[in-house]
C-alpha cells in the first residue's frame, strides 16, 4: 500500500509537467538543452545596457 502512494503522490507532484501546466513554472528545459538555453541567457545579457536615467534638475537655488 506505502509503494503505491508513493508512486501515485510521484506522479501527483513530482512531476515538472504538472507544474508546467497549471502555472507555477515557466517551461520545462530538458537536460540535454541547458547548455544551449545558459549560452543564450549569457549571450543576450551581454548586450545589455542599463544606463541611468539623466537628472531632470540640478541643484537648487537657495
Amino acid at each position: 500500500m506505502r509503494k503505491e502512494k508513493v508512486k501515485e503522490y510521484a506522479e501527483k507532484f513530482a512531476n515538472p509537467f504538472v507544474a508546467a501546466s497549471k502555472g507555477y513554472i515557466d517551461s520545462v528545459i530538458e537536460p540535454s538543452e541547458t547548455r544551449k538555453y545558459i549560452i543564450h541567457a549569457l549571450e543576450v545579457s551581454g548586450h545589455k545596457d542599463a544606463g541611468m536615467p539623466r537628472k531632470k534638475h540640478g541643484i537648487p537655488p537657495f
